[in-house]
């Protein structure tokens, strides 16, 4: 965001970044594979996804989505050199993304190599109501 007064001008962040998934809404931290089961299968409604750490590899995620009654989890990583990825079906090219949001985003659209889109996000936390309290003493 900028804020301009008297001919000044200063930037300032407001927005979570979106290239850690910890600072995704979705993002549902160390819960185990079957409280991720019970959650989307009571939101019913294939699409509907959420972000969990994986247990099985450390420092990875997963992102649970529910198709067809199953739930399908794709490990997500950060590589080395920085940029994230997912497993995907095989045959399929893996993409590189500098940011995990942009990641999700990818798989909001059909024929990603996933079971199903991602459509339907189960939140962990609400959309925050932020009030920001600028001081323009530059």
């Amino acid at each position: 965001m900028i804020l301009k007064c008297e001919n000044k001008t200063k930037e300032i962040k407001v927005a979570r970044s979106r290239n850690r998934m910890e600072d995704l809404a979705e993002y549902h931290g160390r819960i185990s594979k079957r409280q991720a089961e019970e959650i989307l299968n009571e939101a019913g409604r294939d699409g509907s996804y959420l972000i969990r750490d994986s247990a099985s590899a450390a420092g990875s995620y997963c992102v649970c989505v529910l198709c067809g009654g199953w739930v399908y989890t794709y490990r997500v990583f950060k590589r080395k050199d920085g940029l994230w990825t997912i497993e995907v079906a095989p045959g399929m090219k893996e993409r590189l993304f500098r940011k995990a949001g942009n990641l999700i985003a990818a798989f909001k659209i059909p024929d990603q190599g996933i079971s199903v889109p991602l459509l339907g996000t189960l939140n962990n936390w609400p959309l925050p109501v932020t009030l920001h309290t600028v001081n323009f003493n530059f």
